[in-house]
């Protein structure tokens, strides 16, 4: 299945130059979802995961999924204050400011080997800041999966050591 057929393209979105993937059209159809949940499991399927995490919101709809076709575990990733227990925290640079993840302390057990999950890999800093949670609370990040890649943004150069798997690439 070419997946890059239910992605649609927004020009100009969220400001002018920008074109926009928006996944709505991937996710809308349930049998373009499915096949890209498996085919996310087919690619992860070398390496040893204990469960997935992944960041708010985008996240949490190829993350759970994704955790539930593996058979693990999914720890949500959110902006602070979303957690209603105890947290750790990230900071992390927004283009306009700062901005910060939260994850519950006992979310991630020391040891446990954790697949990152979400729907783009842009410039890598969320997905940076969520290695740096995972990490802090003990968990080891075995990899990271996305629905995306925008390779001209070179996202990969913050996750040195961290395999990296996507389904489409631009």
């Amino acid at each position: 299945m070419n997946f890059k057929d239910y992605i649609r393209v927004i020009p100009d979105f969220p400001q002018p130059g920008i074109r926009f993937k928006d996944i709505t059209t991937l996710l809308k159809d349930g049998a373009a979802y499915r096949a890209a949940i498996d085919a996310l499991k087919e690619a992860v399927q070398g390496l040893e995961i204990d469960v997935v995490a992944g960041p708010e919101a985008r996240g949490f709809v190829i993350g759970a999924p994704l955790a539930l076709a593996l058979g693990v575990g999914f720890v949500p990733i959110r902006k602070s204050g979303k957690l209603p227990g105890e947290t750790v925290e990230a900071a992390y640079d927004l283009e306009y400011g700062k901005d910060k993840l939260a994850a519950h302390k006992d979310s991630i057990q020391p040891g446990q080997k954790v697949l990152i999950a979400d729907d783009l890999l842009a410039t890598g800093g969320t997905i940076a800041t969520t290695t740096q949670l995972v990490r802090q609370l003990g968990g080891e990040v075995v990899g990271a999966a996305f629905l995306i890649e925008l390779g001209y943004l070179d996202g990969r150069a913050k996750l040195p050591g961290i395999e990296i798997r996507s389904l489409i690439q631009y």
